[in-house]
């Protein structure tokens, strides 16, 4: 038991774990921005163009009895299908998706730059001076090679 809790702590201090969790933290704050962005900045821009349609009151009432709108279903308790939150989290998604994207390409490029440079630097970096062994075993050479 004691050597699986030691497993465990070396698992959880590891940085990928760590990042992980900060990740997730901080998707999670993204998430409620990129939703504000949906319901309250395209959300309506979308509704406007479609002469005033909100995605909010789209719904397919599962019953046979009418309601004149979304609310007074809701309030009825009928089971319906709500097409407009639908729409509203396949944008969400979509949304996240893009944004995503480009912070990954942004990160592989920068990634890319930092290894290019490293390589630069590690080609313009003078050779390594050569050991005591390695010295001595180019003197025996030149020895050698100086009496034939």
């Amino acid at each position: 038991m004691k050597q699986l809790f030691e497993e465990f702590k070396t698992f959880i201090s590891k940085g990928n774990v760590l990042s992980m969790a900060i990740g997730i933290i901080i998707g999670g704050a993204f998430n409620e921005i990129v939703n504000s962005l949906i319901n309250d900045v395209i959300m309506p821009v979308i509704g406007r163009l479609l002469s005033g349609v909100s995605f909010d009151n789209w719904y397919i009432p599962l019953t046979t009895e009418h309601y004149d709108s979304f609310q007074q279903a809701q309030a009825a308790g009928a089971p319906m299908i709500t097409i407009g939150h639908f729409i509203s989290a396949v944008i969400n998604f979509f949304i996240i998706a893009l944004v995503l994207f480009f912070i990954m390409k942004a990160a592989n490029k920068a990634s890319e730059m930092a290894a290019k440079k490293a390589e630069a630097e590690k080609a313009a970096e003078p050779p390594a001076e050569p050991s005591e062994e390695v010295k001595l075993l180019m003197e025996i050479r030149d020895a050698i090679t100086a009496k034939k």
